[in-house]
């Protein structure tokens, strides 16, 4: 306790890293107030119960940090920019120039990259903010709107969607932290009173030994989440002995981390967005005039709401895609690569192909404990609901990963600031 106190104390002493925090903090309630600006002519009832009904439309909630909730000019979030940055990221496994740029120019080519990445934001934040708003119109959520109404709308969304994407960035330059996490972080945390006021409200003296349990099982299950997080492979790395002049240089030993969650996130994402988004479409078809087209999209739908059939499609998706995605932004040559051009190699593995085979092997093998780990993590909330019987109990998901994730990055960026200022 007395080193968590000194450590606030030096936090609080050190001028740059205060400037930091207060420059986050005063970000952060910009984004909460323009999240609770909506825009004109909303039905607040169907508002809510759409987004109750539509697992989806909660997804998208979690990452325009709690702005579609109430239909908020920010309402889009950063969901453009982070879908935008998937995007570029796994176009580098299909165009080698940018593969090259992501990985061989160093810290320019990134830039570049970031930069291409913000670009394809601004397309993308129009398609979602007309598609939306049309959608949310024939829901009835948005009244009659003219079509000057409708265009100025759909402005106004876009452009508070990139302004996201440029606080956000202004977050992590002069911040501390990410700040597109960060967004997402306040508006996850956002939501926390409403959920404890509703938990007061429900509470019942004979289900005790219930929030007990789930108190306990809720803290195992962060205390997991932060080993499985913060866990590394150490593949030991020696540099070899190298004479200029009358000086020896290399001939350290040190190793290379290999985290057990290359992916984070991202593979819950996608694996949501391939379940929900179709679950969307059938919900909308079965509507429609046709018979025919009703009656598939019915079945479909009946079909996709089945728990054990989702639960386990959602698991296999989120095992499939970590891999995916660990192959696609972690790459094993490169890494040999620039261990061979630096005089470095692993003691009983050759240089070159050996190297990269040796790495791909330890990665594929650390990979599977990550894999399973977010494929429980994702399928949690949907094993508590249906054991428990109560909506409101849910531990685990895309909402757990990202807090925790933050917290600690929070926490490192701070130690080494600290660190920093020692020196």
């Amino acid at each position: 306790m007395n080193t968590f106190f000194e450590k606030i104390r030096l936090i609080w002493e050190d001028t740059l890293l205060r400037k930091k925090i207060f420059f986050m903090l005063g970000f952060l309630a910009l984004f909460r107030i323009l999240a609770a600006v909506p825009v004109p002519g909303i039905d607040v009832a169907r508002l809510q119960a759409l987004l109750a009904g539509n697992q989806f439309l909660g997804l998208l909630n979690i990452f325009s940090g709690g702005g579609l909730s109430n239909l908020s000019i920010v309402m889009l979030g950063v969901g453009p920019y982070i879908t935008s940055t998937i995007i570029m990221q796994l176009a580098t496994m299909m165009s080698p120039k940018l593969k090259a740029l992501y990985h061989e120019e160093g810290e320019a080519g990134r830039l570049k990259f970031a930069q291409y990445s913000r670009l394809l934001t601004v397309p993308l934040a129009v398609l979602q903010s007309v598609g939306f708003l049309l959608l949310l119109e024939k829901q009835g959520i948005l009244g009659d709107l003219t079509f000057f109404s409708r265009i100025v709308n759909a402005v106004v969304v876009t452009g508070g969607s990139i302004l996201l994407m440029w606080l956000g960035e202004l977050m992590t330059e002069f911040g501390i932290g990410n700040g597109v996490s960060m967004i997402i972080f306040a508006g996850i945390v956002s939501r926390i009173p409403t959920v404890v006021s509703q938990s007061i409200i429900l509470f019942d003296v004979s289900q005790i030994p219930l929030y007990l349990g789930y108190a306990i099982a809720a803290f195992a299950i962060v205390f997991g989440v932060v080993i499985v997080t913060e866990a590394e492979r150490p593949i030991p790395v020696t540099y070899a002995k190298r004479i200029r002049g009358n000086k020896v240089y290399g001939g350290v030993s040190t190793y290379l981390p290999l985290r057990v969650n290359q992916a984070g996130v991202i593979p819950i994402i996608f694996a949501l967005s391939i379940l929900l988004f179709p679950q969307m479409i059938f919900s909308f078809l079965a509507n429609v005039n046709n018979p025919a087209v009703r009656a598939v999209s019915s079945f479909m739908v009946g079909l996709i709401s089945n728990n054990w059939l989702y639960a386990s499609a959602y698991f296999i998706l989120v095992f499939l895609f970590t891999y995916f995605y660990t192959a696609v932004t972690f790459d094993p040559e490169s890494i040999a690569t620039n261990l061979q051009k630096s005089g470095a190699f692993i003691p009983g593995v050759r240089p070159g192909q050996s190297t990269s085979q040796y790495i791909s092997k330890v990665l594929t093998r650390i990979t599977l404990v990550g894999a399973l780990f977010l494929g429980v993590i994702a399928v949690l909330p949907l094993a508590v609901r249906a054991i428990t019987g109560v909506t409101s109990l849910a531990i685990g998901g895309t909402a757990l990963l990202i807090v925790v994730s933050v917290v600690l990055d929070l926490i490192k960026k701070a130690d080494a600031q600290l660190s920093m200022r020692e020196y």
